[in-house]
């Protein structure tokens, strides 16, 4: 009988847990992370069970302490944790009650474990979301500074990863930028709803004893309260809304780094990525490989799957808490770290980029980038679009034929095709008057990519 005895709940209980089970079911292993909020979830408790007379002012003080001192173990590496105390909060529960006596047991009054987790949990995931959104910050302030500085550099733009028109380099990173500022507004709005207080709802049907739930949300500094205590202590969607907003990030980090892994190969040249983000080959002592990116990549599919995991997790439970629940954390907690770590090692490796100007300059001559100028030129000119379109495509099926750009031929070559074709096409035919044109708001102008980094700033 020792076994059940030495468990927090083991009173109903006549046979001791199998040895497996007891492993099997714990939680203590992944869950012990959260000691920080636990122990600030049980001060802020404490504190309310005595305001409202269920504890005196000498057991709350107790209790405080105690926590303390269990958060001093545990950070400098003292605390024992058992999994025979099957998680988190009942290892810190058994440890204050060694400490302090009878006063530690006082304090899950008025709450249970499921109301417990579920304030943890967010607690948790509410410091995450500050952690991600500051590497975030720090990704797209490099973005922006780096846009800024490229304003002026010319690369091809591509649609089916063909040559399409002549874009900036800066006018690019933009648009990794607006990518990225949709996350960020995600992450704030999800935010909102991971602050909300299941504390105070106890098991399920809320508690008996004359908590202040009001009084815990202030020292928890939630923004509200959970309003319905079966909802309270079974919700977790804002668990798989941060893993759907952490998988579309990571996509988006994806997409960059595809652009990185192309850019950094032989075949485009565009950038250089510094040594320390990249390794090498163990066989072939040329190689320079861009693992930063492939990695990031590679992890996308990694969060992919704990979105689904957390979605199939709960979709078949009924009201209230069950413990399938209790396999809502790991898929969560690496979710949160891979998006950290990731947005991290790219806020560290995007400034850095390097770009070979030249080579970028030199890929927007080829496959007739200028095309749609020259079309656009026409249509000026007078004619209908459709017949200025089918006047550019000759004129690219003979700069093919004889191994020229449009910016190459001849003013005499040009008319050829129409008439009224003048001296002035060559304005529009450079790389540099193609992106000037483009000048208003969302454009590839250079002016126009300096206005858009002090509009992101505020944005910012």
């Amino acid at each position: 009988m020792a076994q059940q005895q030495n468990k927090l709940w083991g009173g109903r209980f006549s046979e001791s847990t199998d040895e497996f089970v007891q492993a099997f079911t714990a939680s203590v292993n992944f869950d012990q992370r959260m000691y920080a909020q636990d122990i600030q979830g049980s001060k802020a408790h404490a504190t309310m069970l005595q305001e409202v007379g269920v504890l005196t002012e000498a057991e709350r003080d107790a209790i405080l302490q105690g926590l303390s001192t269990i958060q001093q173990e545990i950070e400098s590496g003292e605390f024992q944790w058992s999994v025979a105390l099957e998680d988190v909060h009942m290892n810190i529960e058994a440890r204050l009650t060694e400490l302090i006596g009878d006063a530690g047991k006082k304090l899950h009054t008025g709450r249970s474990r499921n109301d417990q987790v579920a304030t943890d949990i967010r607690l948790w995931l509410r410091d995450s979301i500050d952690a991600i959104d500051a590497q975030l910050l720090r990704l797209l302030q490099g973005l922006l500074t780096l846009a800024e500085k490229e304003a002026d550099t010319i690369m091809p733009g591509f649609t089916h990863l063909q040559t399409a028109q002549p874009v900036t380099f800066g006018h690019h990173l933009l648009a990794w930028f607006e990518m990225l500022v949709r996350d960020r507004e995600r992450l704030a709005d999800c935010r909102k709803r991971v602050n909300r207080m299941p504390l105070g709802s106890a098991a399920l049907a809320g508690t008996t004893f004359p908590i202040n739930r009001e009084r815990t949300c202030e020292l928890l500094g939630f923004d509200g309260i959970c309003e319905n205590s079966l909802d309270a202590v079974s919700d977790r969607d804002f668990a798989i809304e941060f893993c759907a907003l952490a998988a579309l990030t990571m996509t988006h980090l994806s997409r960059m780094s595809e652009e990185l892994v192309l850019w950094t190969s032989a075949q485009f040249n565009f950038i250089e990525l510094p040594d320390r983000f990249c390794t090498g080959s163990s066989i072939m002592p040329q190689k320079k490989n861009p693992d930063v990116p492939e990695l990031v990549r590679g992890k996308t599919g990694r969060v992919n799957g704990h979105l689904i995991s957390l979605l199939t997790l709960m979709k078949s439970q009924p009201l209230a808490y069950n413990k399938d629940n209790q396999e809502d954390k790991e898929p969560l907690f690496d979710a949160v770290d891979t998006l950290h770590d990731s947005l991290r090692a790219f806020a560290d490796m995007v400034p850095a980029i390097e770009p070979k100007r030249e080579v970028m300059r030199e890929a927007a001559l080829k496959g007739y980038s200028t095309a749609t100028d020259l079309a656009d030129y026409l249509v000026r000119a007078g004619l209908p679009f459709r017949e200025a379109h089918e006047v550019v495509g000759k004129s690219v099926a003979y700069g093919i034929e004889q191994g020229k750009d449009l910016s190459e031929m001849s003013l005499a070559e040009l008319q050829q095709f129409h008439s009224s074709i003048e001296d002035d096409v060559f304005e529009v035919l450079t790389l540099e008057g193609s992106v000037s044109a483009r000048n208003h708001i969302g454009g590839t102008a250079p002016e126009q990519v300096r206005l858009a980094v002090q509009r992101a700033q505020h944005r910012l």
